[in-house]
């Protein structure tokens, strides 16, 4: 028996992910492993490993969420957890609650348990491989000059249920189910 690694998400639009290409250019430092821009998206849950007879029951799941398309606005740059920074990304602004709190919803009864944290709108830019004071000082100085940044906004119409299959090159993503709002 063997699973699919899953999650759940939001694309942006393909011009959108060339300008964070370009942003991540500027903000490129050693120890900081960029995301390529043809694989940023926004998560709106992860699901893990899903046993393949399970696949088709999450995607029937989620084909029931039900909610009104949004607008997202693309704004700010920051990262987790903080200071000691771990993951660099930008921020969104936008009302996902309908939307996350439907996928919540949806795969309860699937025995995927609610995310404790909660859900904080962000695209991933990078991940830090080994975090350090000096490393912490490199990106806080090179994100600086982008605080502010703006890159428009776009509308969340539709959802998928995405596969993730991790390589030695990065993960490769792969559409399982597209879901219209």
């Amino acid at each position: 028996m063997t699973g699919v690694r899953c999650f759940v998400a939001v694309e942006l639009p393909s011009t959108m992910r060339e300008e964070m290409g370009r942003l991540n250019s500027s903000i490129a430092t050693d120890g900081l492993r960029l995301v390529r821009p043809e694989l940023m998206h926004i998560t709106m849950k992860f699901l893990g490993d899903v046993p393949q007879e399970r696949v088709g029951a999450v995607a029937e799941a989620l084909g029931r969420v039900k909610a009104v398309p949004f607008s997202v606005q693309v704004k700010g740059i920051g990262s987790f957890p903080g200071r000691a920074v771990r993951v660099v990304w930008l921020g969104l602004a936008g009302d996902f609650r309908e939307l996350y709190e439907g996928i919540e919803r949806a795969l309860i009864p699937l025995g995927f348990a609610p995310d404790e944290r909660g859900f904080s709108p962000h695209v991933t830019l990078g991940r830090v491989g080994r975090p350090s004071p000096e490393m912490n000082q490199k990106l806080l100085a090179k994100m600086a000059p982008h605080t502010n940044i703006d890159l428009g906004s776009f509308k969340v119409d539709r959802f998928y249920l995405k596969k993730s299959t991790l390589t030695r090159g990065g993960p490769i993503y792969e559409d399982l189910a597209g879901f219209p709002l």
